[in-house]
């Protein structure tokens, strides 16, 4: 069994990565989301355990304390994290999984998997991003002027991804991301031990044939 890919995606907040995710795991049941921790409320419809695992601030610095996050940051208050087990556990087993952090804790996780696949969505202007956050009406307009202002500073690390993701028409960014997983499992490292069969068959066993 290879080990599964594991997709890193970041995006400012209002950018829609987080409904473009939900869609991806909904048409690609290969995919995995990996679990973060939070010590933030749940928002309407999210469910404990399977959107995040929901915390409390002691209980989260604890987890810290024991070594369990591969990578942890604070972001507009609330604290964020990986655990590196589970990740571990999961890639080893041969799952793609899908984590959903900030630039903060994506330069983190590809410091430790550096061949993890970066994705970064954007959005397709400022005017189009300050009119989502203002329509999700779950802040006011202080949060609202801080969120436009650390769009920018998150944006500004879009070379820090391997992929750049417009989500202007919802689909189209979709079928983007859909075909970005699909082609890092056509990659030769991936496909050649899958292939092994078949590839010495076409080779007739030849001895001296490159291997996969």
């Amino acid at each position: 069994m290879t080990s599964g890919t594991l997709y890193v995606i970041s995006a400012p907040s209002g950018a829609g990565k987080t409904s473009l995710i939900k869609a991806l795991l909904e048409r690609d049941r290969r995919l995995r989301l990996s679990v973060s921790y939070t010590t933030r409320a749940p928002r309407p419809g999210e469910v404990e355990g399977v959107h995040y695992h929901f915390v409390d601030s002691a209980a989260f610095l604890r987890l810290v304390a024991a070594g369990a996050f591969l990578e942890h940051a604070q972001v507009f208050g609330n604290w964020y994290g990986t655990a590196e087990a589970t990740l571990r556990s999961g890639l080893a087993e041969g799952q793609d999984l899908v984590l959903e952090i900030d630039w903060q804790g994506a330069r983190q996780v590809r410091g430790c998997f550096p061949e993890a696949v970066g994705i970064f969505v954007l959005p397709p202007s400022v005017d189009a991003l300050d009119v989502r956050l203002r329509g999700r009406g779950q802040d006011g307009e202080p949060v609202i002027a801080a969120r436009m202002v650390q769009a920018r500073e998150e944006i500004g690390h879009y070379r820090d991804y391997d992929y750049l993701v417009v989500n202007d028409a919802f689909d189209v960014a979709l079928d983007d991301l859909a075909a970005i997983v699909r082609a890092q499992r056509l990659r030769r490292a991936a496909q050649g031990p899958c292939l092994a069969g078949l590839l010495d068959d076409l080779l007739g066993g030849h001895e001296g044939a490159p291997g996969p």
